[in-house]
């Protein structure tokens, strides 16, 4: 039978996924057996098992990262509950860690995310991914959240103080008289009353100003740099980065359903889409990642837009189950 026409299933799938993770454990001659009747028994399985190796050939690096980062934030998670420390984790090879890894991701998509958990555990609202949600706070400023993101607020001590926990945040703050705050990654933005956004980064964050006048604070000690309307700035580690002239509506088009870039890289637009999409986008290519993108894409549909993209760009996709895609 032509490979190309077996349809796998979902429990194929992860059965052929569990199989390569056990015979790259030093299997038995009787585990060997089993695999080889289970290979048999199906063409299906045939077909899943080889899908799983190319997966497994693009992935043992970059998966094996993910188990580490996974393993760390879900330690986070545990010491901010106040839960006694478990037995340190089993320390896996790094095919073994790569395929429990996949595994874990696939098994649980979107569920398994001890990092939004943490976050979410401090926040005071938050969004789901591919939501975008508004929320009027205690001052009557508005807040409107991006897909998968949290802010924590605290309106006391005679400041407005607001902390992006995750992703990114548009604020049309109310006049009060007291200053309003949003903290992130170690700086902050500090308004009276005016429209911005303040978006996470890697290892900082990035200002985006619509109207008035917002003052940005990239650390402890640094130098205040005042944006107006159409201005941004981004920082990191303290330091910022030169304010340059932006079209704030074409950038802050998210609220409105659209994601707009003018020659931004791959792996930004990835980075976007992940955070609507509900289970994992893997972008395993450093050229393709740098590779620049210009347009304006729906952003309800991820997998739209990376179908829009590889028909330009020419990559490749590997999706599984639906939950985790995978570009080289």
């Amino acid at each position: 039978m032509n490979s190309t026409r077996v349809q796998v299933t979902p429990d194929q799938e992860q059965a052929a996924l569990a199989w390569l993770s056990r015979l790259h454990d030093q299997p038995s001659r009787t585990d060997q057996a089993l695999f080889s009747r289970w290979l048999q028994a199906d063409p299906a399985h045939a077909e899943a098992y080889a899908q799983a190796q190319v997966l497994w050939e693009l992935s043992e690096v970059p998966a094996s990262r993910l188990a580490q980062e996974e393993a760390f934030a879900l330690q986070g998670l545990l010491r901010e509950m106040d839960r006694p420390r478990r037995s340190p984790l089993r320390r896996w090879s790094a095919p073994l860690a790569m395929a429990a890894c996949l595994l874990l991701m696939i098994a649980m998509g979107a569920g398994w995310q001890p990092q939004r958990w943490l976050d979410d555990l401090g926040a005071d609202y938050v969004s789901a991914p591919g939501q975008v949600r508004t929320v009027t706070l205690a001052d009557r400023s508005e807040v409107t959240l991006d897909t998968d993101s949290a802010i924590a607020v605290d309106f006391s001590g005679g400041e407005r103080h607001v902390r992006l926990r995750r992703g990114s945040a548009f604020f049309s703050v109310s006049h009060t008289g007291e200053p309003f705050v949003v903290d992130a990654r170690g700086g902050e933005a500090r308004v009276l009353g005016t429209q911005f956004e303040v978006r996470l980064q890697d290892e900082g964050a990035r200002v985006t100003v619509l109207s008035g006048r917002v003052g940005v604070t990239p650390g402890k000690g640094a130098p205040q740099q005042i944006l107006t309307a159409n201005q941004q700035q981004a920082y990191a580690d303290g330091t910022a980065q030169p304010l340059h002239a932006v079209d704030s509506e074409l950038q802050l088009a998210w609220r409105q359903g659209w994601l707009n870039y003018s020659k931004s890289s791959l792996a930004e637009v990835v980075d976007d889409l992940r955070r609507y999409y509900p289970g994992r986008i893997l972008l395993f290519n450093d050229a393709l990642a740098a590779r620049r993108v210009s347009g304006s894409f729906p952003n309800k549909d991820p997998q739209a837009v990376l179908d829009s993209l590889q028909g330009v760009l020419g990559f490749e996709q590997h999706n599984l189950l639906g939950r985790v895609i995978v570009l080289r």
